[in-house]
């Protein structure tokens, strides 16, 4: 299948996705290439009975204010890049089925979230959950609070590595989206004691092992990025190898981050990503935009 070099961010008219027009808009800007516009509307269910047609001029009426929103969102997209290539697209139906069929030729979908509440007016485990589950795309969640400053504006790409093929597939989107952005890349890999085995059975683990641990971690976690930084020599990058949880790392190293990247699931340290309790903890908690890369079809 042949993408188009395009970044897609669903527009409501909320703060949130304010917010994440906002972030598209520069990446579109970083990346060089344009920015689409996707807002879809529904027939309230409520107003009518099953069977009943409604009336041509409400369809209208509910096209035109998602026309608006379209307008005001370019407004701020153009107030973030004047110079950037934007188009526009408006669906009649769910946002879940518009969204996920972009997916398949966009570079990337980015959408606002409020946090704890809802993404386009829906809880999280909906249209978030569907789209970052489903799409064929990387899909960006941009939080109302992730708010762009002067702290983290030019803060570093980080990402999760935990050697799985979908980590190292968000590895490669990392290190793409750090060289577009001339920012640092932050490699963190996470483990815990439960996923080494000791000496054997009578044997108290000492601290030298632990730090031998640690030097089988950083080797082995060079040579996964090896490949990467060789494609991308310009890219400065940084390693966190921790004994600890993944959330609590990737919290941490992306404190004043512009992105954080994770694989949707992986057999390592991101074990359950696609909305289990790792990526949910992520996606309300990470303190920057947070991009999740599924496994290619």
């Amino acid at each position: 299948m042949t993408r188009e070099d395009i970044v897609v961010v669903a527009v409501d008219g909320s703060a949130a996705s304010d917010n994440a027009v906002r972030w598209a808009a520069n990446t579109a800007m970083k990346r060089g290439i344009p920015l689409r516009l996707a807002s879809s509307y529904t027939m309230p269910q409520f107003l009518y009975a099953e069977g009943m047609v409604p009336p041509q001029e409400l369809f209208d009426d509910l096209q035109r204010e998602s026309i608006a929103t379209i307008d005001d969102a370019r407004e701020i997209a153009l107030s973030v890049a004047p110079d950037l290539m934007i188009g526009h697209a408006v669906a009649e139906g769910s946002p879940i089925d518009m969204l996920l069929e972009m997916s398949k030729d966009a570079t990337m979908i980015v959408m606002g979230s409020r946090g704890l509440g809802g993404l386009s007016g829906m809880v999280l485990g909906s249209v978030s959950g569907a789209v970052v589950s489903h799409a064929e795309c990387p899909v960006v969640v941009v939080r109302e609070d992730n708010l762009v400053n002067e702290a983290n504006k030019y803060g570093p790409v980080v990402v999760g590595v935990d050697g799985s093929e979908v980590s190292d597939r968000a590895t490669a989107i990392a290190f793409d989206e750090a060289a577009a952005r001339g920012a640092e890349l932050i490699a963190v890999h996470t483990w815990i004691d439960t996923q080494v085995q000791g000496p054997g059975a009578g044997y108290a683990i000492t601290e030298d092992y632990w730090h031998e641990v640690q030097r089988e971690k950083a080797t082995k976690l060079a040579e996964v990025l090896r490949p990467h930084q060789e494609a991308h020599p310009d890219v400065k990058v940084t390693t966190i190898i921790a004994r600890d949880r993944p959330v609590n790392s990737l919290i941490e190293a992306a404190e004043g981050a512009q992105l954080l990247v994770t694989g949707s699931h992986g057999r390592g340290g991101f074990k359950g990503m696609l909305l289990g309790s790792t990526s949910r903890a992520l996606l309300q908690a990470a303190p920057c935009p947070m991009m999740v890369v599924r496994p290619e079809h």
